[in-house]
């Protein structure tokens, strides 16, 4: 027996002698002594999303205890830890710490509690063992007095302790796009996105596969979504080719995708890499105008109207047909006219055959009208719908000089035979 455990139990026995009324119990303890350790992987790549668990255990131990009667008896002994409270800190390891502390209760003598904490090793942390504070805080029954038999004093105090967690970066695959070029991106159609990827990992990958994986919600949907490289040694660069198709609900803007290597480490296990998100452009939906004049039409008639059309969007759209859609006063047997390739900025000029209803009365009208046409990749596409300006007109009104036409015509005939046969006659 050491000196100072002699001191103490030498202590406790005069104390026990000179109280012979009421008395104490005495433990002879150094309290709580805690240590923690990973259970588990220490080993994590850059980019995961790793789970530490951590086991905790109080080695403390309870030397003697000394009793005399008339003592009230303690549920709380100085070993115990109480309330005890597990955080992890970041320290100087390229770790995010995603979980609170957590409060496990208490720890009595030699026993454990396993801890499990969210983290994620950043995508940029490099190889090599770090450090990382594991805080640990609890109460203990430092001291206890009877001051009366019935009557106990306790005095608690909090003990703030950290232990060192040691974790391991392994070397990895890390992806950098430097280039990302869409080609014929747009809104509610297909395309393709043309990627240049470099190794800045410090492993060597073998039988990698490039993998283009959408972003959450992202209107940008792969629809190729995996190119084999084969080895991906560091430093070396690919290029890979997909084909994105974009939901009708994007806009003329950047959004987001991610590119993520699945590969063979050096242990012979597959793994993937932490992803890297790009952004890539998104081109608005072709779109088309009416950029003619209002049409101007007379009840019971039947006309070739001539509407003239522009491409206003900033793509080429191959093959286009335009249909009117003709409803109540109007009807149509031809309503579908054929434009051809229209790059950005032409013109076209469609003509429809159209029928106005006798009892139409005269006022403002707009027919909707649309756009097919195929796209760069061959796919059909439709534009949004828009209008063309129909105007009914009283016959006098619309004819005009029009309708008066027949009886000019006429005299025009009687004055040229008229003056023929003027001619005629001074001839004779």
């Amino acid at each position: 027996m050491n000196y100072s455990r002699f001191a103490l139990i030498s202590f406790a026995l005069v104390l026990c002698c000179s109280m012979p009324v009421m008395g104490v119990t005495t433990y002879l303890s150094d309290g709580p002594q805690m240590s923690a350790a990973i259970t588990g992987t220490n080993e994590f790549s850059p980019g995961q999303d790793a789970a530490i668990s951590v086991i905790v255990q109080n080695r403390g131990l309870n030397v003697d205890k000394f009793v005399m009667e008339g003592t009230i008896d303690r549920e709380d002994v100085p070993t115990t830890a109480k309330m005890v409270t597990v955080g992890l800190l970041q320290g100087n390891a390229p770790i995010i710490v995603k979980s609170d502390p957590q409060n496990i209760g208490d720890l009595s003598s030699q026993k454990t509690a396993t801890v499990r904490i969210a983290t994620k090793i950043t995508s940029d942390a490099t190889e090599g063992e770090y450090t990382l504070p594991l805080t640990i805080r609890y109460m203990y029954l430092a001291a206890s007095s009877q001051e009366a038999a019935d009557i106990l004093q306790s005095d608690y105090q909090w003990k703030n302790e950290t232990i060192p967690l040691t974790i391991k970066i392994k070397p990895s695959v890390k992806i950098e796009v430097l280039e990302a070029v869409p080609e014929n991106i747009s809104v509610g159609a297909e395309g393709y996105l043309n990627l240049k990827i470099k190794n800045a990992g410090f492993d060597d990958g073998k039988k990698a596969t490039v993998r283009l994986i959408r972003n959450g919600n992202s209107p940008v949907i792969p629809t190729d979504s995996n190119v084999y490289i084969g080895d991906f040694p560091r430093n070396g660069t690919v290029t890979c080719r997909y084909k994105v198709a974009i939901s009708s609900d994007a806009e003329n803007q950047t959004y987001p995708v991610d590119v993520a290597v699945s590969y063979e480490n050096n242990d012979g296990d597959m793994v993937t890499s932490a992803s890297d998100t790009i952004g890539v452009s998104v081109l608005g939906k072709l779109t088309f105008a009416v950029i003619s004049d209002p049409v101007n039409v007379t009840p019971g008639s039947e006309n070739v109207i001539a509407i003239q059309y522009r491409n206003t969007g900033t793509q080429t759209a191959y093959h286009a047909q335009a249909s009117l859609s003709a409803v109540d006063p109007f009807t149509s047997s031809d309503n579908n006219a054929y434009l051809g390739d229209l790059k950005p900025g032409d013109t076209a000029i469609a003509q429809f055959r159209v029928s106005t209803d006798s009892a139409a009365t005269a006022q403002d009208h707009a027919l909707d009208t649309e756009v097919r046409y195929r796209d760069a990749l061959d796919n059909s596409q439709v534009s949004d719908t828009f209008k063309v300006d129909i105007h009914v007109v009283p016959s006098s009104q619309a004819t005009g000089i029009i309708a008066f036409l027949p009886v000019l015509l006429l005299a025009a005939v009687v004055i040229s035979a008229g003056y023929y046969l003027l001619v005629m006659r001074k001839k004779k």
